[in-house]
Parts: C-alpha cells; structure tokens; sequence
C-alpha cells in the first residue's frame, strides 16, 4: 500500500508525500516549500527518491531546489513545461509512467491551468495527484489555456473509477462549495456535503483528499453539460463575492 501524507505550506497549499511501504521510496508532489518536507519525511524516517512536479507555478515547485539538494532526489515533470521549471531532470508527457515502488502512475496531460499542467494517476493504487486541474468541488482558473481544454480535463478525470482518492494542492473547498451551491441550491448531495466541509472548517480540520464519486455528485465544472456551460459558470466564479 501506498501511504499519502498531507504537509500544510504557504496560506492554504497542500503538499504531498507518498511512501511505499515494501520499496522504501518517497515521493513529493509539488513541493511549494522545502522546509517542513524535510522536517516530516526526518520525523518520519523516510527517504525522499523523488518529486514529482505537475505545473510550474512557484507555489509547487518552490522547494524543489533545496529537496533537491539535501536529498539527490530526482525532479519529474511536465515536458511542456520544462523551460519554466531549471530543477527539472525528468520530463514527461502523456503516457509516459513513473513508478513508486512496484506501483505505476500514468501521466495525463491536462492543461488549461497552466498550458502544460499534467496529473499522475495510480490506478492500482487508487489515488490520482491533480495539482491545480481539479479541487473539491471546484477546477484551476484557465491562466494559460481554454474552457475547451478543462472540459475535457472534467470529463477524462470524471470517467476514472468512482472510488479514486484525488489529492489536489489547494484548500479551496469552502469557498468552491459557497459558489456551487449558488449553482445548484437544490443539489442534495452538495448541500450535505457543505454542513460536513463547514463543520470541518469550523474545526480547523482539512477537507481534502476527494473523491471522483463525490466530485460526480458536487462539482458544478465536473457536471458542466458543454465547453459553453463551463466557460459561464468558471467566469462566474472568478468573479463570486459569496
């Protein structure tokens, strides 16, 4: 089993570390400062063997160089992206797989966030990292690409097994579950959902990791009907004050 670990970083990002038991092998996933990576993986025991990096904003990469250094760690990422990221020794595109241990990720291209935003999914292992592309209940503003392209990013990651656990990078969800609900008031599976983000929120508690089910059944950009419904309701929430 692949054991997933939250680091808390900056004013609501979530990094990722993942260790295979059987292997010993570490990964971090968009690792926004190395400080308290470091500190978790020593607490820990663990070794770091690896980042794996899904876009180039700073706020997942910026710990790269400093993991890099105390660890010899290997850095992958987005081949698109590979000008913007210099600590990269890796570069990959769809298709390609990286390894944990004896697990397989596959990597998806999923841009619109970024232009060459990609996600690595587990599929034995259950688990996808989606960076900025999909949030609980929300998806990554279109920075550098199109509603076009983020349709297609909800559709490809709404069509992976329901029961797939999704670690994204940010804690958004109170703030997407607000807007969603102005979507759709009268969605019973989102307003459950928002008394039991609320309660967690009002506890000091994450709301993260999702799932495909519950994002099925709550994202109001995952349950857009077309490219033209998503652009509407991502312009909207750009701009909603609730």
């Amino acid at each position: 089993m692949i054991e997933v670990v939250r680091i808390p970083a900056r004013q609501d990002n979530y990094i990722w570390m993942a260790h295979d038991e059987a292997s010993g092998d570490t990964v971090v996933i968009d690792p926004a400062d190395a400080a308290p990576v470091l500190a978790e993986a020593n607490r820990r025991g663990w070794h770091i063997g690896q980042i794996w990096n899904t876009h180039w904003h700073g706020d997942h990469i910026g710990g790269n160089a400093d993991i890099k250094a105390a660890t010899g760690c290997t850095i992958t990422g987005p081949a698109a992206e590979a000008a913007k990221i210099p600590t990269l020794d890796v570069q990959v595109r769809e298709g390609d797989r990286v390894r944990i241990g004896a697990f397989e990720a596959r990597v998806l291209d999923v841009p619109a966030h970024t232009a060459g935003h990609i996600a690595y999914h587990l599929p034995e292992a259950g688990i996808a990292f989606v960076g900025d592309t999909l949030f609980a209940m929300g998806c990554g503003r279109l920075f550098e690409g199109t509603p076009a392209q983020m349709f297609a990013n909800m559709q490809r990651l709404a069509a992976l097994p329901p029961e797939t656990i999704i670690y994204c990078a940010h804690e958004y969800t109170q703030s997407n579950g607000r807007y969603a609900l102005h979507v759709e008031p009268d969605n019973r599976d989102l307003i459950e959902r928002m008394r039991e983000v609320d309660a967690l929120r009002a506890r000091g508690e994450p709301t993260i990791p999702t799932t495909i089910a519950l994002e099925r059944a709550t994202n109001p950009f995952m349950r857009a009907h077309s490219v033209a419904e998503l652009a509407r309701r991502r312009a909207k929430k750009d701009d909603f004050k609730g």
